[in-house]
């Protein structure tokens, strides 16, 4: 029997993380100890009264039944308290929040509900990989927008021709920025905003380190700014915030037009999430946010240890303004995956190679900071010996 993928499925790109996942997974094999800096997976365990709050509801039989289509509407009550705290933006539950499973989910359901074959979606470059999964299903063409250390991790918005940005329907941004750490300005996101109006461009702010921000400074939303949610939405995950990845529950929020055609297309997909993990995820949102200060702490923590010890053996090191990444530099004219390669050969350290992020991630490596302080010096240690040894 001759069983054929779809061309739409034959066209996905390589899933980046589980080629670099098995890689480690070899080395490991072998008997060395392997420090895996290259996966953005929180290491740390979801805070226990949110653990507690799911218990409690799984022994509710009223969670076992189907939730409704769209989400629990206290679910989404708690996530129009929650930005209206912590951003200071008032937002109407029933019409501008939508409950995701997950923010990948959401990332993809707009591609596919905005673009057709012709259709230009912009993505960052380097960028999460992921972006292009949902393009590449709908039929649609990632057009890159070059982010560097020179321009401040901030894309050119004059770039495209006008040619292009009448093809452009979908604008993908994400600050704290995913691999760099970078950090938005409120006049880039002005910039955004104002393109977009121009252009009828759907903006989808990826927001999931949302509430990593170093020095004292809590990163920027997107619907913040004057007229953002004329333009789009912001997709923030729990995954990050509070430590609940594998729990799949993330939302939408912003132009209610984009929020009512979500609805519509996971009306499709799904029967919402269980809601045991919605109550859970109310707890999360509403109660004190102790364990979400104590995170960034840790990590800042764990930030400044990686940078202190690699400049302690003459590596340089940018500390990022947000998220869970460092963004290192490696020896010019080195390709970054035989970089990552070696160091994982040479020194058993993984590292996420920046070509796996785009074109402009050549000349980088993601290092995630999620191990503790003492295995993170460690590393640094291991990677600075392993370049002066090999390059220098």
């Amino acid at each position: 029997m001759d069983i054929r993928l779809a061309e739409r499925i034959n066209r996905l790109p390589a899933q980046f993380f589980a080629a670099l996942t098995k890689r480690v997974a070899e080395v490991q094999a072998l008997g060395h100890d392997v420090i895996n800096l290259g996966q953005g997976n929180p290491d740390l365990p979801t805070p226990k009264h949110v653990v507690e709050a799911l218990r409690t509801a799984v022994l509710d039989p009223a969670t076992h039944r189907y939730s409704p289509f769209r989400g629990l509407p206290r679910l989404k009550l708690a996530v129009a308290d929650f930005y209206a705290r912590t951003y200071g933006v008032e937002l109407n539950p029933e019409e501008e929040v939508a409950i995701l499973v997950g923010g990948k989910t959401g990332l993809v359901e707009i591609a596919e509900l905005y673009l057709d074959k012709g259709d230009l979606a912009l993505v960052p470059d380097p960028g999460y990989p992921d972006y292009l999964s949902g393009i590449e299903l709908a039929g649609g063409t990632a057009r890159p927008m070059p982010i560097t250390a020179d321009n401040g991790y901030l894309p050119d918005l004059d770039a495209l021709s006008p040619a292009e940005w009448a093809r452009v329907k979908v604008w993908y941004l994400n600050y704290p920025n995913n691999p760099t750490g970078a950090g938005a300005t409120p006049e880039f996101f002005d910039a955004v905003i104002e393109r977009a109006k121009a252009h009828d461009v759907v903006v989808v702010h990826d927001f999931a380190y949302g509430a990593i921000g170093y020095d004292g400074v809590q990163p920027l939303s997107f619907l913040q700014r004057p007229e953002a949610k004329t333009v789009g939405v912001e997709i923030y995950t729990m995954s990050k915030t509070y430590n609940m990845a594998g729990w799949r529950v993330a939302f939408a929020v912003g132009n209610k037009d984009v929020i009512a055609h979500l609805n519509l297309i996971q009306d499709h997909y799904y029967v919402s999430i269980f809601p045991a993990v919605q109550e859970a995820a109310v707890a999360a949102l509403t109660s004190d946010q102790a364990s979400v200060e104590k995170l960034v702490t840790t990590y800042q923590r764990r930030r400044d240890a990686f940078i202190a010890e690699a400049q302690r053996h003459g590596l340089l090191v940018p500390a990022p303004a947000g998220s869970f990444f460092c963004w290192l530099p490696i020896p010019k004219g080195v390709d970054s995956v035989m970089f990552a390669e070696e160091l994982l050969v040479g020194a058993h350290v993984a590292v996420a190679p920046g070509r796996g992020f785009g074109e402009h991630g050549e000349g980088y490596v993601r290092v995630g900071l999620l191990n503790t302080e003492e295995r993170l010096r460690e590393a640094a240690a291991r990677i600075a010996e392993f370049v002066h040894r090999r390059y220098v």
